[in-house]
């Protein structure tokens, strides 16, 4: 069995994901589009105290990123929102691997959060069938609150008629979802026959491992329902045919995809900075970020303030191929200044001349992402943990 390094395994993980963003040709529009091809999903997240996390994730693999970008590829057919470990916009190349979901959903093998007033539903469905594509406020609602959640009945109808599967996000209006019917918003093109289970288990193995080289079968059904048996028995099967090889990487077992292993020949960007959402495919998984990068971080949002160790949203900083640092930062808009309220440096951080310029170019770009004229870093620190 082959052993890999830390610093090997670091440079496949960081080559798989697309980190830092490396020059390649085509237009923003289709690197955006390839970028989730090649990570599988990109996690929807509401925090706005920078560029939200879907849009954040997407630029660190596509400098030339645009926000409006997003809302073409939904457009355009080829990017769908659905669910992956949460909430996220998926390639519409995976389609059909969301339909065991929204089937188990829809038959009450499987609960997402509201109870059915399927009466309710019915009545919705019925509306948006004759009026078009709708949001939850065209919808009224007598009470606020059921079943403990603060949300209205409407919506939580229109979110189950969403998870399973007969509605689907056709655009969002100043983040609002707007729904129609799945018929409505589906290209014709799209395969959506039901995969079997071996097929499903298959697809979670081998997307996992595009994306991220290397993998247990924890990480590939994180957060997921009723698929652990499937995958491992995939697992098997994979290793059998060769398609995948076991690895150890430290003390621990993993499988990698056997082409990945040629990503080691490939060169790595060192001297590039990149900062990372706090919701970035790399490190959301975060037993793996300190596994693989002895880095532990949590992101401290739902921390209370007087908890907190590293500020409300702190975003992990790549450098040298390793997370060295991480920034606590907020956009004033008012003044247009990206304000690093508070940065600090990791203790294995050697060379902090090269890592401030690397990283005050880093900056730069990330305050222009976030339409601020400049960045200001207002307070530094190591941290010793």
């Amino acid at each position: 069995m082959k052993s890999l390094s830390l610093a090997q395994a670091q440079k496949l993980a960081l080559l798989a994901q697309g980190l830092p963003a490396s020059s390649s040709k085509g237009s923003a529009y289709a690197k955006t589009l390839t970028a989730f091809e090649q990570l599988g999903y990109v996690q929807i997240d509401t925090i706005s105290v920078v560029q939200r996390a879907h849009h954040h994730t997407l630029w660190s693999r596509n400098p030339s990123y645009q926000p409006k970008h997003l809302d073409q590829l939904v457009a355009n057919g080829e990017v769908f929102e659905y669910w992956a470990h949460a909430a996220a916009y998926l390639p519409m190349s995976s389609f059909r691997y969301s339909l065991p979901r929204k089937a188990a959903i829809k038959s009450g093998q499987q609960r997402h959060w509201y109870c059915k007033d399927r009466a309710l539903m019915s009545r919705i469905l019925k509306r948006i069938e004759c009026e078009g594509p709708l949001m939850a406020k065209d919808f009224e609602s007598k009470t606020h609150k059921t079943d403990g959640w603060n949300t209205k009945p409407t919506k939580q109808a229109l979110e189950n008629l969403y998870m399973q599967g007969d509605l689907m996000i056709s655009e969002r209006r100043g983040f609002h979802k707007v729904y129609d019917l799945t018929e409505r918003v589906l290209p014709s093109t799209i395969d959506v026959s039901m995969p079997s289970a071996q097929e499903h288990a298959r697809f979670l193995v081998m997307s996992y491992l595009k994306a991220h080289s290397f993998g247990r079968l924890a990480e590939m059904t994180y957060q997921l329902k009723d698929v652990k048996q499937g995958v491992q028995q995939a697992i098997n099967e994979l290793i059998e045919s060769g398609e995948i090889a076991q690895v150890i990487i430290g003390s621990e077992q993993y499988v990698v995809d056997s082409n990945a292993l040629q990503l080691l020949d490939k060169r790595l960007n060192r001297k590039q900075a990149k900062i990372l959402s706090p919701f970035d495919n790399l490190l959301i998984q975060r037993k793996r970020t300190s596994a693989v990068f002895n880095f532990d971080y949590l992101i401290e949002c739902y921390v209370p303030q007087a908890k907190r160790q590293f500020g409300y949203f702190c975003l992990p900083i790549l450098w040298d191929g390793k997370l060295v640092a991480r920034a606590d930062c907020k956009v004033d808009k008012s003044n247009s200044i990206l304000n690093v309220l508070h940065l600090f440096t990791e203790s294995s951080l050697k060379d902090k001349s090269n890592f401030m310029s690397a990283l005050e170019q880093e900056l730069q770009a990330f305050a222009q992402f976030n339409q601020c004229e400049r960045f200001a870093i207002l307070k530094t620190s190591e941290n010793s943990r």
